[in-house]
This record gives structure tokens, C-alpha cells and sequence, in this order.
């Protein structure tokens, strides 16, 4: 094996809003929007709407991601606020994520323009489907704790900092594989896929299906194939991805707003009665070898080989918690920083309940204070943060630390 992490599917360019809870405010008693109307499923079909759903979720604490009908809605909302053009898609920030600590990646992606091709780490390989450039941004919406925003007749104040994620992206809903995915395959030492939550069409989603399965076959038995949820547009497209892909997912990855958007739930994160039910729940319904849930408090996985993956869940805790403090700047002495904060008592309470009721280990979150959180990423961080325990990646991240400390010791004599 050449040991390649190979993460898909596609990548995306996200608009990445300054919060200003003013410029909220201003649109909101403009629009006239009032309390009762705030509703997270309404369909967004113009700025107002986009601004009724951005309130509903800032309102709970929510977060999610979310269909915009075009992306001029995108683009017009985010002319009020000052913009950071920045990556996503969870292949392509996991892969900065190991980017950072020296590991290079194959990145599978369906669309490219100058923004991909100026921002893209020089560690990455990309393979992609992209036949011409295209521009469809991602609108990324982080509000801190306690934030408030004046409505037409209220004031609605968010309970904690969360991320929401708006846009209408072509390429990513269509979401073709690339012939050379294959190749890619070859060899590789693990797969990530996400991004078939974009997806809305489930004719062409099933054929996108096949085209993967096609291209797995070229991936050794051997290599850990990581799945990670994303929040689907369209919930019931996610059956026919778990009927096609769970037989060869080892690890199958979701957030707290996923797990509850499966049970019709809400659940209280830091009750062990609660999420104990909600985990056996979650994974009746979702039986994978390895079903890893990551929340502010902890990360669990469930399932018959949960008990393999204990150092992979401390690996992607630290590097979460790490970005979540520093953003994209972090680098790997940051994370033997982070390594040294506290744990989130709540956090490991939960963990030492799942671990103690069910075939289930855990990691509780660091505690970490920071007047600038960065939220949008962090699922993402973890997936990357997961892989780089695998073995072939951690011997290149290992390499690499080596290196570094050489390089320091060279320069000091």
C-alpha cells in the first residue's frame, strides 16, 4: 500500500461572513420579521427568508445546512458583511487539517476555479471531475454565544455559537466521480466520502453510487473507509447511501444536529441517561461497525469495533478543539497545546456512562476559552484529526514532527 488518504467528494469556496449582530438586526426590522415567524424549514427562496432562517436557528443554537434556491441570494446577503474567501467541503478541510501536521492527501473533487486553485495546500493531489471552472459559494453564518439580534417585534439572543451553512452548488449536488478515482483507490490506506447530502435527485444519486462502488473496488480490503453524514438536504436520500456503502464503511460519522435530526428529537448532550438512549437508537437505525457521534462536550463511537478507534477519537478531539481556538493559523505544536487543557467534566460523565451501558468507547471535549471561536470547520477538523491516526498517516505526521524539531535544533546551535 502507498498509504494515500484519498477524501472526498467535492470541495467547495465559502463566503465566510464577519457576524454582525447590527447588519442582522437592521435586515430583520426591515424585512418586518417577526418572532412567530422564525421556522428553520422554510424554503429559502429570496433574502428574507434566508434572514427568517438564520434567526430561527440563532434562536435554539442550532446549526445546519441549508438549500438556497439561487446563489445570487448567497451573494446579495453577503454584500452587508465584510467576507473571507475561504475552502470547505469536508474532504478538503480535513485535508487542511493534515496538511498542518505534515501529511499529504488525494483530494477527489467536482468543481475548480482560480479561488480552489490559489488556496488549495501545495500538499494536496487533486483528482477531479470538474470539466470547466465554476463559482457556486458556500455562505458560512458563525454567531457567538449570546449574541442578539432586534426583530420587528422581539429580540432573540443565541445560547451558544454555532455555524449554518447556505447554498445552491450545481457540481456538488450532481456530484460526478472521476474516472481516475480509481487509480487514486490503488494503494490507498483509507477513503473518506462525504458530501451526498448535497445531493437531491435520488435517480442520479443512486448512479453516482454505483460509479464509487465501481471505484472502491480498486481500494485494498484492508484500508479504513470513513463516512461522515453532513446533514442531508433531502433526510430519506440517506437510506440509499447506507444500503449501497454501509456493508464497506468501518467508521460511520455524524454531529450532534444529525443524530437528533434522525431521532425527531432533541437531546440533552450532557444527560448519560440521554445519550445512551440516543446512541442505541441512532445505531439501531444506522448498524455500523463503528458509529462516531462528535459534540462540543465529547465524541463516542458505538458499535462492534468501536473499541478500535479510542486513540483515533483523542487524535481528531485535540485537532477540533484546536481549530475551534486558533482556526485555519494552527499548527502541531498548538496541538500538544491543546493536549494540556482540561476536560469538559459533563463531557467525560457522559462518556464514562456510554462506555459503562454499551459496546461504546469515548473521548470528553478540552475545555477551551477563546474570545474569537471558530465554529464553522470543526466536524470537518475532527474527520481530519480521526484520520491521522491511521497508521500510515501517523507515521508521515511522526516524520514530519521529526523533521520540524531538527530543523529547530539546527537553527538554535
Amino acid at each position: 500500500m502507498t498509504g494515500d488518504l484519498v477524501l472526498g467528494l467535492g470541495g467547495t469556496v465559502d463566503y465566510e461572513i464577519r457576524w454582525d449582530a447590527e447588519v442582522l438586526s437592521a435586515l430583520a426590522r426591515g424585512y418586518g420579521i417577526r418572532s412567530d415567524e422564525l421556522t428553520t424549514t422554510t424554503p429559502i427562496i429570496d433574502e428574507r427568508s434566508l434572514v427568517v432562517t438564520v434567526l430561527a436557528f440563532l434562536a435554539t443554537g442550532g446549526g445546519g445546512e441549508r438549500f438556497v434556491l439561487s446563489s445570487e441570494i448567497v451573494e446579495r446577503f453577503a454584500a452587508h458583511f465584510d467576507v473571507e474567501i475561504t475552502l470547505g467541503g469536508t474532504g478538503v478541510r480535513a485535508g487542511i487539517a493534515l496538511d498542518r501536521i505534515g501529511v499529504p492527501t488525494v483530494q477527489h473533487l467536482v468543481s475548480i476555479d482560480d479561488n480552489v486553485r490559489r488556496l488549495l495546500p501545495a500538499s494536496m493531489r487533486v483528482v477531479s471531475s470538474a470539466t470547466h471552472d465554476t463559482l457556486d459559494p458556500h455562505l458560512i453564518v458563525q454567531y457567538p454565544e449570546k449574541t442578539t439580534v432586534l426583530l420587528a417585534d422581539a429580540a432573540v439572543t443565541a445560547p451558544t455559537s454555532n455555524r449554518l451553512i447556505f447554498a445552491n452548488d450545481a457540481p456538488n449536488r450532481e456530484m460526478a466521480i472521476s474516472p481516475d478515482l480509481g487509480d487514486a483507490l490503488a494503494g490507498a490506506s483509507a477513503l473518506l466520502v462525504s458530501g451526498f447530502n448535497t445531493m437531491q435527485d435520488a435517480d442520479l444519486l443512486r448512479r453516482r453510487l454505483t460509479d464509487l462502488l465501481a471505484a472502491m473496488r480498486r481500494l485494498p480490503p484492508e484500508a479504513l473507509v470513513y463516512y461522515e453524514d453532513a446533514g442531508f438536504y433531502r433526510r430519506e436520500l440517506s437510506a440509499p447511501v447506507r444500503e449501497r456503502l454501509l456493508d464497506r464503511i468501518d467508521v460511520y460519522g455524524m454531529n450532534e444536529d444529525e443524530l437528533q435530526e434522525y431521532l425527531d428529537r432533541p437531546v440533552d448532550l450532557l444527560s448519560g441517561d440521554e445519550v445512551v438512549a440516543a446512541l442505541a437508537e441512532a445505531h439501531g437505525l444506522i448498524p455500523a461497525r463503528a458509529l462516531v457521534v462528535h459534540t462540543k462536550y465529547w465524541a463516542i463511537a458505538i458499535g462492534p469495533h468501536a473499541a478500535r478507534h479510542r486513540s483515533a477519537l483523542e487524535s481528531a478531539v485535540r485537532t477540533a478543539a484546536t481549530r475551534y481556538r486558533l482556526g485555519d493559523r494552527c499548527t502541531a505544536a498548538d496541538l500538544d497545546d491543546t493536549a494540556r487543557l482540561e476536560r469538559h467534566a459533563g463531557g467525560a460523565a457522559v462518556v464514562m456512562a456510554a462506555e459503562r451501558r454499551l459496546p461504546a468507547v469515548g473521548v470528553a471535549a478540552h475545555v477551551v476559552e477563546t474570545a474569537h471561536p471558530t465554529t464553522i470547520g470543526l466536524g470537518d477538523t475532527f474527520v481530519g484529526g480521526f484520520l491521522a491516526a491511521v497508521p500510515a498517516a501517523a507515521r508521515v505526521a511522526t516524520a514530519a514532527a521529526l523533521e520540524r524539531a531538527l530543523d529547530a535544533a539546527s537553527v538554535g546551535r
